[in-house]
């Protein structure tokens, strides 16, 4: 079995627990992978910045969603601190 690989964001690299939800599905993988680098830094930084962890299970949920549904960037996001 061939795994395809996920690309990282800028800054961020992808977490295990998010990377685990992204190959879950191949379609999320290759939408995530045609992101560009500075919008996958966003959802990265997105799903990494919350406190509770069950808000962020809820993120990392929301991004294979929100990607299949063709958002390229989280909503109403400031946008990550970190670049």
């Amino acid at each position: 079995m061939v795994r395809k690989p996920i690309a990282t964001g800028t800054v961020h690299k992808v977490p295990d627990d998010m990377r685990k939800s992204l190959l879950s599905d191949s379609k999320v993988v290759t939408l995530w992978n045609g992101l560009t680098p500075l919008a996958r830094n966003e959802w990265i930084c997105w799903v990494t910045w919350v406190k509770k962890p069950e808000t962020r299970s809820d993120h990392i949920r929301r991004v294979n969603l929100h990607l299949k549904q063709g958002k390229r960037r989280p909503c109403c996001w400031p946008g990550c601190p970190h670049r």
